[in-house]
């Protein structure tokens, strides 16, 4: 049996993915640090704050008690990073930038405990890619944990290895997010946009195809792609707000950066 224990958890990013990874931790009772760039004016954490502020307001709502949003600590990488040396799960989920993500695992790294798990939320960025900032003795601990939006409410996470990924990082993740997070889990290969947003979108552009084709209203669309095909309500373009269209465009990006040019499908 493993001694993997998760007591603390680190956020990396305050966007909308971030805060609500984080507010979950604490629905859970799991202590957690959310963190992003320091403020260029005012409080250097004001970029956490105003995410926090902005939890009490999302629907649906990501915390089980808005009074939680207190539990979650503040942090900023200009004067905190040592914080991430208490904590055994680092979650990485600033926007879809590899260069982006690449420049913080370096500035991080020092800054990992010997036995930590750092995971990347990315949507479909190479896992192998991401990897290749990290020194040699922290490759074996990473590996990619996607949620969905909104995650308090979306069953599925995807764990993603690479080729140096330990197989018992996998197990002991798995283990806490769906004991703990009450997550579904299901492992991908690390391909473009992995396994979920590999079929999500396909479906999403060739709906989108047709809504052009048949000068569909979105209101239409919703009502035919949600529950009477047995879906979420939200369908098809109450979905991709929800997601985020820019996190959409990257997803979409990544197909098209990465499939071969003489098989992608016209609608990428």
């Amino acid at each position: 049996m493993s001694r993997f224990q998760v007591k603390k958890v680190a956020v990396l990013g305050a966007g909308v993915m971030g805060a609500q990874i984080a507010a979950h931790l604490v629905n859970v009772r799991v202590p957690v640090v959310l963190f992003d760039l320091a403020a260029k004016e005012g409080p250097k954490n004001g970029i956490v704050t105003r995410a926090i502020d902005n939890l009490k307001k999302l629907k649906p709502a990501p915390l089980g008690d808005v009074a939680d949003a207190g539990l979650i600590e503040q942090a900023n990488y200009e004067d905190d990073l040592a914080k991430l040396g208490e904590c055994d799960l680092i979650i990485e989920a600033i926007a879809e930038r590899m260069d982006w993500k690449l420049d913080l695992y370096k500035k991080i790294a020092p800054h990992v405990a010997k036995h930590s798990i750092l995971a990347s939320n990315t949507s479909g960025l190479s896992i192998t890619k991401l990897s290749e900032a990290l020194p040699e003795a922290l490759k074996p601990r990473f590996c990619g944990i996607h949620f969905f939006n909104p995650p308090r409410y979306m069953f599925l996470v995807e764990l993603i290895n690479t080729p140096t990924t330990q197989p018992q990082v996998l197990d002991d993740l798995e283990a806490f997010v769906t004991s703990t997070l009450g997550k579904g889990v299901v492992r991908a290969h690390d391909t473009p946009n992995f396994i979920a947003n590999r079929v999500g979108i396909a479906g999403m552009l060739a709906t989108l195809k047709e809504v052009e084709k048949f000068g569909l209203t979105p209101d239409v669309v919703d009502d035919l792609t949600g529950k009477k095909l047995g879906r979420a309500s939200s369908g098809t373009f109450r979905t991709a707000d929800v997601v985020g269209l820019d996190t959409m465009a990257h997803v979409v990006k990544t197909l098209q950066d990465n499939l071969n040019a003489e098989t992608i499908n016209p609608m990428y």
